[in-house]
């Protein structure tokens, strides 16, 4: 890979990856920052790309990504869900009509009463709660109708109105305000004359989205006076609020809950398409895949008039099959295409950071949310400082916004588990589309959300850093080019491990997720000449790896030559490069891959010293890894070794060779006989472990000098603390063959 090219106008990027403007240290000193930024291991680092990856792109779980599938057959970075080209590739453009679901009408008028009876047609309500809501209404003349947007909350109070019989109905400007309701009721000449004695007088109001703000509240006594007015004249009227509205507490508003897509669907279909037709329309699986994704109901009705034509044969099956997506694409085109006035910045970010921490922690999506709104505004305009309120916002108006839900869940940490409240989008596939159109739709924004994603890759939060990796790897799959130069490249050759890491984790989940020449990249940068480049290309290596062993081996050894080749002095050999490189093998030995890669590093062995190094360092890497990483769980690669041997496996054969290798080797019998010392000290509590090693230590005595140097192992090794040794090692002496 060739270096980046020219950046984009005030984008240039420091030696260490962070933007020229900003000031790191306005949050922490260059000594502080230098102090913190050491390197995690890679065995550490993967743990932490399976903990936090998205839920679009999980890499796999603890138990199939290398923490205790050894030896299984699933190959690949993992088994988890991949994005294919139905998401990342080009956006789709139709437009659709959503029939029946409007909001409510600007001005004051006359519903016709043909829209009243198809909307009759084709109403459905969760539970048999309308005929309750119906008497109410008659003894209060008043309703308070609260529910979210496009929950079909308007369609409620319209058939609530003509289940009374209150006809005709008139819709109200949505201008009008609680204090003017009582004058807003009234006959068309402006008198309140009783209906009955007069033709054409409106008997029903509905109002849509009363406006309500703080020091003007809806009240009691608005509702008593409209209710006279109302009384006067026969007449009857709903109202419909969002979740937000202002409220006094005498006000006690009826929540609408929607009813089910299906049943709305199927209620349409049923209109639209006949009776028949219904089960076999709600039979296909891009009806039932549409249903799965959680639309809302505006969208169920414009898709049940598509089903209708496709069942007259006016539709494809590919147009029903991509309904769903394009209504998303529509959606997110609809938010950010929307001025100030509609959607403001800041709610814009939200979505942003929402797309990129879905199913996150919701404080720390709303907190990174508010800095990517500060870069926006600089980029909008520099003499505007982000107006980010302290109190006041509204969870519930943010996610009704973005069609997500909160949730409780756990979250991994470096201590453990713990509880968060999550905030994930209902369309899991939102994150990507969104994603997609922001940095492909509206390049002005790039410079903001590039300093943004700079921001998280120094952040200390494992989780921040692998969301900025998952972040861009859905922009590489974009626009590869302009993601490698502008963020991807930058990271990889800074001097900070922590950029570095991300750029290893934004490259691996790019190639998760179907972006083209990840693997190329990592060829080129394995013989650069920048060390830098060779690290990030090493680590990506071993993460990829599983889907290609022989050529992820194949260049961990052109490595590994390298790095001796160029030897002279062995107080200038690179120590870091050459334990990067085996704890690649090392995460390769425990992937899925696992038994391709035992018979091929066997295979190499006896390369040359270089490669003999780089098998025989990961293998003991890999004997040190235990289940869960807990203290004294089970040895992976000793589990692996027991049931490959009961299987008759020829893993067996390899993994006794490579213990007798690293034993017998004198720059790793040291290291080689601490992990089997620790082997033991885990057999002294599990009795499942003394009887894989029993099994194991009699293949690892072949000669003199192998049986003379575990005997002395098991007779003089000390117990934990000082302790005396432990009473396994008497009995695993007793299994090594005699000399």
């Amino acid at each position: 890979m060739t270096d980046a090219g020219p950046a984009a106008p005030g984008d240039a990027t420091a030696p260490d990856g962070a933007a020229p403007d900003e000031h790191p240290a306005k949050e922490s000193s260059a000594e502080e920052t230098e102090e913190h930024d050491q390197p995690q291991d890679a065995w550490a680092a993967r743990r932490d790309l399976v903990d936090h990856s998205p839920r679009t792109m999980k890499v796999g779980s603890h138990a199939e990504f290398g923490g205790g599938y050894v030896g299984g057959d699933q190959h690949g970075v993992s088994g988890g869900r991949v994005t294919g080209d139905v998401i990342m590739g080009s956006k789709t453009v139709h437009h659709w009509t959503f029939p029946g679901l409007s909001t409510a009408a600007s001005a004051s008028g006359e519903i016709p009463p043909t829209t009243l009876t198809r909307l009759a047609a084709t109403f459905v309500t969760a539970d048999d709660a309308l005929g309750g809501l119906v008497g109410r209404l008659r003894r209060e003349r008043v309703l308070v109708l609260s529910g979210a947007r496009f929950t079909g909350r308007r369609t409620a109070a319209l058939m609530l109105l003509h289940r009374l019989g209150a006809a005709p109905v008139v819709a109200l400007d949505r201008t009008t305000t609680p204090g003017s309701l009582a004058e807003a009721f009234t006959a068309r000449d402006g008198t309140p004359e009783d209906t009955t004695e007069r033709t054409g007088a409106a008997r029903g109001y509905v109002l849509c989205d009363l406006e309500t703000r703080r020091g003007s509240a809806l009240r009691e006594t608005h509702l008593l006076g409209a209710a006279d007015r109302l009384a006067e004249q026969n007449a009857y009227a709903v109202i419909t609020v969002g979740p937000t509205a202002v409220l006094e507490d005498d006000v006690f508003p009826v929540e609408w809950r929607p009813p089910a897509n299906e049943d709305v669907l199927a209620a349409h279909l049923r209109v639209r398409a006949g009776e028949d037709a219904v089960p076999r329309l709600l039979g296909l699986p891009a009806v039932e895949e549409f249903l799965d994704h959680g639309h809302q109901l505006r969208e169920v009705a414009a898709f049940a008039q598509l089903l209708a034509r496709y069942a007259a044969g006016e539709a494809t099956e590919q147009e029903v099959a991509s309904f769903s997506l394009v209504s998303l694409e529509n959606q997110v085109r609809e938010w950010f295409e929307e001025d100030e006035t509609t959607i403001h910045l800041r709610d814009k970010a939200f979505l942003i950071a929402l797309a990129a921490f879905d199913d996150g922690p919701y404080a720390l999506t709303a907190e990174l949310g508010d800095r990517l709104y500060d870069f926006l505004q600089q980029t909008q305009n520099r003499s505007l400082a982000a107006d980010i309120p302290v109190f006041g916002t509204h969870i519930g108006k943010r996610l009704q916004l973005a069609r997500a839900r909160l949730s409780e869940g756990e979250e991994h940490t470096e201590w453990g588990p713990v509880t968060q409240t999550k905030a994930a989008f209902h369309d899991e596939r939102a994150s990507l589309v969104l994603l997609r159109e922001v940095w492909t739709g509206h390049p002005s924004a790039r410079p903001a959300l590039i300093r943004w994603l700079r921001r998280l890759a120094d952040d200390g939060r494992p989780l921040v850093r692998t969301r900025a990796a998952s972040t861009v790897a859905v922009l590489a799959r974009t626009d590869l080019p302009s993601a490698m130069a502008l963020v991807v490249e930058p990271w990889a050759r800074s001097n900070r491990f922590r950029h570095r890491l991300v750029a290893v984790n934004s490259l691996t989940l790019a190639h998760h997720i179907g972006t083209p020449n990840v693997p190329r990249i990592l060829d080129t940068w394995s013989a650069a000449e920048d060390r830098r480049l060779r690290w990030v290309a090493v680590r990506a290596y071993a993460l990829i790896g599983p889907e290609r062993p022989a050529q992820a081996l194949a260049a961990l050894r052109a490595a590994a030559r390298e790095l001796y080749r160029h030897v002279g002095d062995p107080d200038d050999f690179d120590v870091e490069t050459a334990g990067e490189l085996a704890e690649a093998v090392e995460l390769l030995l425990l992937s899925p891959a696992s038994s391709e890669v035992l018979d091929d590093l066997r295979s190499h062995l006896d390369d040359d010293r270089a490669v003999h190094d780089l098998v025989v360092g990961g293998f003991i890497s890999a004997c040190g890894r235990t289940q869960d990483d807990e203290r004294y769980g089970v040895p992976l690669v000793l589990d692996w070794y027991a049931r490959a041997a009961t299987d008759e496996n020829r893993a067996a054969d390899g993994i006794a060779h490579l213990w007798r290798e690293a034993l017998g080797d004198p720059d790793h019998t040291t290291s080689a006989l601490a992990a089997m010392r620790e082997w033991v000290l885990v057999a002294d509590r599990s009795t499942t472990v003394e009887w894989a090693l029993a099994a194991l230590l009699p293949r690892l005595v072949t000669t003199p000098p192998e049986y003379q140097r575990l005997s002395h192992l098991l007779r003089t090794m000390p117990g934990e603390d000082g302790n005396p040794p432990p009473e396994v090692a008497a009995r695993l002496l007793g299994t090594l063959p005699p000399r």
